[in-house]
């Protein structure tokens, strides 16, 4: 009973942090995909931003659908097994430890976030099968060695592990700071890990920067948009897996997935771990 009490505690104490008249990016996301895990400083802004730059209606299918295709491809030809998705975005039907575990039942999955929102909806939804599990860490992308002490309690990072950066690093304005957190991570895992990335393009066309200036005017979680040479520097050391960076829906497209009549401004790629 104490141990609920403390869980319970614990609990409120994050749902107090919410700030609901400040949009965040996962319930931003969460509007843009017609969700109800919003409120109205989140529609708003994504308002706002479609005012801006229609071309925004499209990141949400296009970057939920491209995550899925990476970890059905991940399971099924990678062999995969472990995944560590680390992110501020709300679960979204599909999430990482549905498609895995669909596809194999003992998949571990941990998923890294510090919106207090996204933590309590994943751990509301971290059901795993009998065979595998599911774990909810308290961590911010920004802080590698906190994320993966946590993820330890769930994930033997001395066999290949997916490292999910599904809409993460355009949070971490500082490239070299971008780069030492994909350093950090990529060292902590074994040969035949692979990286999964997608990251909002700055040379995908002009549309995007209106959005992001008015994103980062009314946010205070700003995003930067980097070039595909600035993302190539990223993932150095990496094999990619074909077709390599990029835009996201020309990676691994499928005939059921969502199609678009223009670029979506978002990159995308998957590096193996020699």
């Amino acid at each position: 009973m104490t141990d609920r009490w403390l869980l319970d505690s614990t609990r409120q104490a994050k749902a107090a942090m919410i700030e609901p008249a400040v949009p965040s990016p996962a319930r931003v996301g969460d509007a843009l995909s017609g969700g109800r895990n919003n409120f109205e400083a989140d529609r708003r802004a994504s308002r706002l931003m479609i005012s801006a730059s229609p071309v925004v209606r499209s990141l949400v299918p296009a970057m939920r659908a491209f995550h899925q295709r990476v970890v059905r491809y991940l399971v099924a030809q990678a062999g995969i097994r472990q995944f560590l998705d680390i992110g501020p975005r709300l679960d979204m039907p599909g999430n990482t430890h549905d498609v895995a575990q669909s596809l194999a039942a003992e998949c571990r999955i941990v998923y890294a976030a510090s919106d207090p929102m996204v933590l309590s909806h994943a751990r509301s939804l971290a059901i795993s099968t009998a065979d595998g599990a599911v774990a909810v860490v308290e961590a911010d992308q920004s802080d590698p060695a906190a994320i993966l002490s946590r993820a330890t309690r769930t994930l033997n990072l001395h066999r290949p592990v997916a490292i999910l950066l599904v809409g993460t690093l355009a949070f971490v304005l500082d490239d070299k700071e971008a780069a030492e957190i994909m350093r950090s991570l990529v060292e902590a895992v074994p040969a035949g890990s692979h990286v999964a990335l997608s990251h909002q393009g700055s040379d995908l066309g002009p549309e995007i920067f209106a959005a992001t200036e008015r994103w980062n005017a009314i946010s205070d979680r700003p995003i930067t948009l980097r070039s595909r040479g600035e993302l190539s520097e990223l993932l150095a050391g990496l094999a990619p897996v074909p077709p390599g960076l990029v835009p996201v829906s020309e990676w691994r497209p499928d005939v059921s997935g969502p199609h678009f009549e223009h670029t979506v401004p978002l990159y995308g790629a998957v590096g193996r771990k020699r």
